[in-house]
């Protein structure tokens, strides 16, 4: 068993003693995911307080619904769906549903989230991130940043593969666009 089995077993425990009643399981939960959750949602909203808002709800939502989840080895694409739904609602409430465009460029794309990570301003991918369409932000951050295939992504945000798998491509192309327009080649 590799370390990847070996904390997938242990999370699906969790899940399951939460979804027996046990709360510490559940806060476990919480602490495991809490942060990289936190790092989605602020890819999605405006403000701060906009985040905490949809992170509440999200969190809300979960612990009333975990009986409901079939399978514990779901858990985490199953807690992104929840709060995508959570931020898209509070999207539509704020009326900044016309955020969600998608831009095309023309030049290279962007393979690994290492590669970010290893480019000299690291704040100005971050501010780049920002000036992304909404479907290029979350696509970008789910895959990079939470490692899920295709396949997961559009579970999470409810498209076909195909569509999660273009806009995966044009956003690494607006990224790298956009890179290149400050400065960054």
């Amino acid at each position: 068993m590799n370390a990847d089995d070996a904390q997938q077993l242990g999370e699906s425990l969790l899940v399951l003693q939460a979804q027996a009643g046990d709360r510490p399981s559940f806060h476990k939960l919480v602490d495991l995911y809490q942060q990289r959750l936190m790092y989605f949602v602020r890819r999605l909203m405006r403000t701060p307080q906009e985040c905490e808002d949809v992170l509440q709800e999200t969190w809300l939502h979960a612990f009333r619904s975990l009986g409901q989840l079939q399978s514990p080895r779901a858990f985490r694409v199953w807690l992104y769906r929840i709060a995508y739904h959570c931020a898209m609602s509070q999207v539509r409430n704020l009326d900044a549903a016309d955020q969600i465009t998608e831009s095309a460029a023309d030049s290279g794309a962007i393979d690994s989230w290492d590669e970010l990570l290893l480019m000299e301003n690291v704040e100005l991918v971050h501010a780049v991130l920002e000036r992304l369409s909404l479907a290029h932000r979350e696509v970008l951050t789910l895959r990079f940043l939470e490692d899920m295939d295709v396949k997961e992504i559009a579970e999470v945000v409810g498209c076909s593969e195909g569509t999660a798998k273009s806009r995966l491509h044009y956003a690494k192309r607006a990224l790298r666009s956009m890179l290149e327009e400050e400065g960054y080649e």
